[in-house]
């Protein structure tokens, strides 16, 4: 194979072994320690502007399916890893890693030293990078780092939003709450500010009716659907860089409709709350982020994919409860309002990939919405 070079911002020049499609891309790098699920980390809209570094050292054995998407496409700009299979052993697989990278004009390089290239970002933060699969020099990709801007303050959400509302065709992939019987019956709004199928997937294994709608939709256009409940989705870059979203936000929080919010839908309540957010070190992205819900002690092991966390100093303590935070850098993981239907985490309890820990959150946004329909 080709052979493929890899830049860092810090000057750091790797050599490895390309595969997917021969480009040249500039993006974020970042690592992510799921052990397993790398086609739905690879299609997750949130990585859109990324480029993903595997900590798993074996990747490409279960190739690509037709079931396991999380958006129509690979959205991350490049990936990076140590070992690329050069066999695919899954009975779903419907074809191998490289030829779906190929076919979507997606880079990436192997044989690469992961450990010390996680650790690296691990002690010195995420940093900008580029990669090219078709001979470009290490001299031209700096020049594209250094005049890369960036995610900080930029609007990804417009690149990853339906462009019109749809209906969400309802699925049995996930019937956790069919199966306990506690079946709501409610109708939700979806904002899509690149939502995950399985997030959909939990909604209508609950029974309720999704309308997703695209993510500048105005509340009024969100409420006139008559929602028992309105989602906020996860999603890509710098909440800072989406004061119209924070406005809706706003406006949906004084509606009075339960809100329940999912990672940037989590950041753009607390942003409408007037908290500030912050850009972490290096995120969280992986499958095994511990977290404590504070009210009990309990601990859940969770999905997380986020760059950016909610300030939590600046809550109001007397409006806000604060209830999940990180068991890895204490960092703030979830809220609820005291006097208003609203719930927010920043992890991800829909998994996909990862533990299924958290899957219960769905069913408190089910109950907070039927607590506000009794008492109607």
């Amino acid at each position: 194979m080709e052979a493929a070079i890899l830049v860092l911002q810090d000057g750091t020049v790797l050599q490895g072994r390309a595969f997917g499609a021969p480009a040249d891309a500039v993006f974020e790098l970042v690592f992510n320690t799921s052990m397993s699920g790398y086609q739905e980390i690879l299609s997750d809209p949130s990585y859109r502007g990324q480029g993903v570094l595997f900590t798993a050292p074996h990747i490409g054995n279960v190739g690509i399916n037709l079931e396991d998407d999380e958006s129509a496409r690979p959205q991350v700009s490049a990936l990076v890893i140590n070992h690329l299979s050069p066999l695919v052993s899954n009975w779903r697989a419907a074809l191998p890693l490289a030829d779906w990278l190929a076919q979507q004009g997606v880079p990436g390089i192997a044989d690469l030293d992961t450990r010390w290239l996680t650790r690296r970002l691990r002690d010195g933060g995420t940093q900008k990078a580029a990669l090219s699969t078709r001979g470009t020099s290490p001299e031209k990709l700096m020049a594209m780092v250094n005049a890369w801007p960036g995610l900080d303050g930029r609007d990804m959400v417009r690149e990853v939003t339906c462009q019109a509302p749809y209906d969400w065709p309802g699925d049995a992939g996930s019937a956790w709450v069919m199966a306990e019987g506690n079946a709501s019956t409610s109708r939700i709004v979806a904002y899509d500010f690149g939502i995950k199928e399985n997030i959909l997937r939990h909604l209508a294994a609950g029974g309720a009716r999704v309308t997703v709608v695209p993510a500048a939709t105005p509340a009024r256009e969100a409420l006139a659907f008559h929602p028992d409940g309105v989602f906020l989705s996860n999603g890509p870059g710098d909440p800072s860089g989406l004061p119209y979203l924070v406005d809706i936000v706003r406006e949906l929080l004084d509606s009075g409709v339960p809100l329940f919010g999912i990672c940037l839908g989590h950041q753009l309540i607390g942003r409408a709350l007037g908290a500030g957010t912050r850009r972490l070190a290096f995120g969280h992205h992986g499958g095994n982020h511990p977290v404590q819900h504070l009210p009990s002690g309990k601990v859940l092991i969770t999905a997380q994919n986020h760059n950016y966390c909610v300030a939590p100093e600046d809550l109001d303590p007397a409006e806000v409860e604060i209830t999940y935070k990180s068991l890895n850098d204490g960092s703030l993981e979830g809220f609820r309002l005291k006097r208003k239907p609203v719930l927010s985490v920043q992890f991800h309890p829909e998994a996909a990939p990862g533990p299924h820990d958290a899957h219960g959150i769905f069913r408190e946004f089910f109950q907070m919405i039927d607590q506000v329909v009794c008492h109607a």
